[in-house]
């Protein structure tokens, strides 16, 4: 919603996935570390396997951060300039674990938590990506809490119970505050 009203956004999960698919950059590096059984026959993380190791065993989700993270942050700040470069007002990091991150918080100038309960959040990922119940708790376990998450937002976005509309008008009220504005928007039937 903040990109159609002007905003250029960097992706680290989407980054995270390209670095991870057939070809990507960290590959390499996780088959040297963690063996050929989690790698796909097409060349890709295999995310499930990976997945359960890595919340099973921090050690082994903290040698495939070391892996990732700095690819992504690499790439992060390489569309970042680029946008820059392209006159954009208005960058958004959109950081899955900025909390959990040590260094994210000194590069940006606000953090924005989009929050909602704890029993949505397992819901929608259950629904997101075919996942049981027990797996998907482990991960929001091995997270930052809510109430941290919360802690270290300068501001809120409470997205559980609202309708799409509601939704878009606050983030057009937080958008006001960043310098953007919804007559940047491209698609008419998402303006205010």
């Amino acid at each position: 919603m903040l990109a159609d009203l002007g905003a250029a956004v960097m992706d680290a999960d989407a980054i995270s996935r390209t670095l991870a698919a057939p070809g990507g950059l960290a590959i390499a590096a996780i088959r040297q570390t963690f063996g050929a059984g989690f790698i796909t026959p097409d060349g890709a993380l295999n995310r499930d396997r990976m997945r359960s190791l890595a919340y099973a065993d921090p050690s082994a989700r903290q040698n495939l951060e070391a892996i990732i993270h700095p690819l992504v942050g690499q790439e992060t700040w390489r569309q970042a300039m680029a946008a820059q470069e392209a006159g954009s007002v208005c960058l958004v990091f959109d950081i899955p674990l900025l909390v959990e991150s040590s260094h994210w918080r000194q590069k940006v100038h606000q953090v924005v938590v989009v929050d909602c309960t704890t029993p949505s959040q397992i819901a929608r990922v259950m629904a997101r990506n075919a996942m049981e119940r027990a797996a998907v708790e482990a991960i929001v376990a091995a997270q930052a809490s809510r109430q941290r998450r919360l802690k270290a937002a300068d501001a809120v976005i409470f997205n559980d119970g609202i309708s799409l509309p509601q939704l878009r008008l606050q983030v057009q009220l937080l958008a006001s505050d960043f310098g953007l504005s919804s007559v940047h928007s491209t698609d008419p039937s998402k303006l205010a």
